[in-house]
């Protein structure tokens, strides 16, 4: 057997159970996780010039993105309307530059979303949970 086959699929495993078992707010947690796991490995390809991997990477961090966004729950949040635009208007942003950054294949705008993207995670991180 490949190696490398088997890790991927114990990967999934292992993922399917944690996701299985996993509060909402760790869902979160681990949509971000990816979403700046898929932003790493686009910024690796882009530099090995791997432009068809970056693209696969960015449109699936444009999704997990796009996830978060839809998520936002003004009945859940417990943040004021306007805090919620704010945050709509912030992941609105990121994938529009993460857009950007694939038709124009600059690294800088993918570090730009990735800070953005640690700023909101270390948010969420810090929020206690009654868990």
């Amino acid at each position: 057997m490949n190696p490398m086959k088997a890790l991927r699929q114990y990967q999934k495993v292992s993922s399917v159970a944690q996701t299985s078992e996993a509060s909402p707010h760790r869902l979160v947690q681990m949509l971000m996780e990816g979403g700046l796991d898929r932003l790493a490995q686009a910024k690796g390809a882009l530099s090995r010039g791997q432009i068809a991997q970056k693209g696969i990477m960015l449109s699936k961090a444009i999704e997990i993105i796009g996830g978060l966004r839809a998520g936002i729950d003004p009945e859940k949040n417990g943040i004021d309307p306007e805090g919620l635009q704010q945050v709509d208007a912030l992941y609105a942003y990121m994938m529009q530059r993460l857009g950007e950054a694939n038709r124009t294949n600059d690294p800088e705008m993918i570090d730009e979303v990735a800070k953005l993207l640690i700023t909101v995670k270390s948010g969420w991180d810090a929020i206690a949970t009654n868990e």
